[in-house]
């Protein structure tokens, strides 16, 4: 129980500060702690509804939550993540962990890219920003991550978003893609309801403290380092696991 707590704050600290849905560092933690890697998808699923929720009426609070934007993208995740749950079942767990793995490095890859602090947004056909957030929530969903993990590098190197305003979209698309993910999973057995129901409330408490430094405390060039040393750190985890004989 102390250590789902304490787990639960410690994602939600990190979900809250660099707008992730948190299954980018639940999931490897669970493993860590033994959990079969479907159950640890599932329960990262239904951290992520907490999470995602709360963190989102925050960032919206704070004046940083574009919701027209986020709602096209976010019915697209919703539709995409229905296919979670099936995609997950149909794949064996190393592959899952290997998908895990290309696209935390994706991720890590494009922050070390320039990243340039453009003007004007682009204005992007509602269509494709629907199709970009089906396939994000289709295969984010199906490894347990929110999709913000691609989504927040589109928005920025893409799309023109700022990165806090791109970050605040990361998390809101997260709330679309987590509720539809948990249907999808729950009706194919993958989910520990206690273990996520505890470490869903205990993230609450860290994406409180998580948005408040977002917004007050970090500056942005602090922010993405620190970014960056999250993705190493998961990126040579999985490495090892996937690896090791």
């Amino acid at each position: 129980m102390f250590e789902l707590i304490l787990l639960g704050t410690s994602v939600g600290l990190l979900s809250g500060l660099f707008g992730i849905g948190g299954g980018t560092i639940l999931v490897p933690l669970l493993l860590m702690l033994g959990y079969e890697t479907k159950i640890a998808i599932g329960i990262s699923v239904v951290q992520m509804v907490f999470s995602s929720l709360y963190g989102s009426y925050l960032n919206n609070k704070k004046g940083t939550l574009d919701v027209v934007m986020v709602l096209v993208i976010g019915l697209g995740g919703f539709s995409g993540a229905l296919l979670s749950g099936t995609i997950t079942s149909s794949i064996s767990d190393k592959t899952l962990e290997i998908i895990f793995l290309a696209f935390a490095s994706f991720a890590l890859l494009r922050l070390f890219m320039k990243t340039h602090d453009y003007k004007r947004e682009k204005q992007v056909n509602k269509i494709v920003l629907f199709i970009i957030g089906f396939i994000i929530g289709a295969i984010s969903m199906s490894i347990g991550v929110g999709g913000s993990l691609i989504l927040v590098p589109i928005l920025v190197g893409f799309l023109h978003v700022p990165l806090k305003k791109a970050t605040s979209a990361g998390l809101f698309f997260v709330v679309f893609a987590s509720v539809s993910g948990l249907i999808s999973h729950a009706l194919h057995g993958h989910v520990d309801y206690k273990s996520g129901i505890i470490i869903g409330l205990a993230s609450l408490i860290g994406v409180y403290a998580g948005i408040h430094l977002k917004h007050h405390t970090l500056h942005v060039s602090l922010q993405r380092k620190l970014l960056i040393a999250l993705y190493l750190i998961i990126v040579l985890y999985l490495l090892y696991r996937i690896f090791e004989v």
